[in-house]
């Protein structure tokens, strides 16, 4: 258990880091970028496409008809922008984080390492396309569960357990595999993946809830539309920054896991997860 606190409070104290909030930023800038690029290359294209839709649609060529009747005109032109928006906006946010998270976790295990454990060696025992096919395969495996526990959902105490274990299960495979990536090698890993199974399911179940917190924000943003262009930004940033406390907690618990381990008696045969 102490571990396991031992490396929360680092990992809450290291989100307080320049570094580490300058990361979790860094989506924003790069929404903006993809954001501003693609209206200066389809804002006008994709703007009277939705306007044609609008008014070429049968059942709404009525409703368009009645509204001008009772004084509201042009209704397709003023909704065609904030269509376009809605529309963009989640492709964008989603293309955008996963790309920036796919960056964020090898430097952020980099910078505990580098400060924390700079003796510890690196056998580099997973190579990125392993790291890449052991994530599609856990993100597969958990999508199976997830569908499979679908009919338990309708028994309320299970839709309150059940998802956030498949996702902390998601989150310890990953995250746990991501941050020995470079340091353990492949025995160690293995080791490291079955003695600290729970704790690191813990660790994973908890994020997951703290994950739960930007969804919140971000459907505010859709329900009130006059805060929309602050509370999905707000939303976005928190998303990544418990992303980067989820990698921190992972990297500093396994990183010393991991020098624990080497402390002891020498790796015997590799075995499995």
């Amino acid at each position: 258990m102490a571990p396991l606190i031992d490396s929360f409070w680092r990992a809450a104290a290291g989100c307080l880091s320049p570094r580490v909030i300058a990361l979790s930023l860094l989506p924003l800038v790069v929404i903006a970028l993809v954001a501003a690029g693609s209206a200066w290359l389809l804002w006008g294209g994709a703007i009277a496409w939705v306007q044609g839709l609008l008014q070429s649609t049968h059942w709404l060529a009525s409703l368009w008809g009645w509204l001008g009747q009772v004084g509201v005109g042009d209704l397709p032109v003023a909704l065609a922008p904030l269509l376009v928006v809605m529309g963009a906006t989640p492709i964008i946010v989603i293309v955008c984080v996963l790309a920036v998270a796919a960056f964020m976790t090898p430097a952020l295990v980099r910078w505990v390492a580098e400060r924390r454990f700079p003796q510890l060696q690196r056998k580099h025992g997973a190579s990125l396309a392993g790291s890449i096919l052991w994530a599609l395969g856990s993100t597969l495996a958990a999508l199976a569960a997830l569908l499979a526990s679908i009919p338990l959902w309708l028994i309320p105490p299970l839709v309150l357990v059940l998802p956030p274990l498949i996702w902390g299960w998601l989150n310890y495979r990953i995250m746990a595999f991501d941050a020995l990536a470079e340091h353990a090698s492949r025995p160690e890993r293995q080791l490291l993946l079955r003695r600290h199974r729970w704790q690191l399911l813990a660790i994973g179940v908890v994020c997951g809830f703290l994950g739960a917190a930007p969804g919140v924000v971000w459907i505010s943003g859709v329900v009130f539309a006059a805060a929309f262009f602050i509370l999905v930004p707000v939303a976005i940033w928190i998303y990544t920054l418990v992303f980067a406390f989820s990698a921190l907690w992972f990297t500093h618990y396994c990183l010393a896991a991991l020098q624990r381990l080497r402390s002891e008696a020498p790796l015997s045969a590799p075995t499995t997860p």
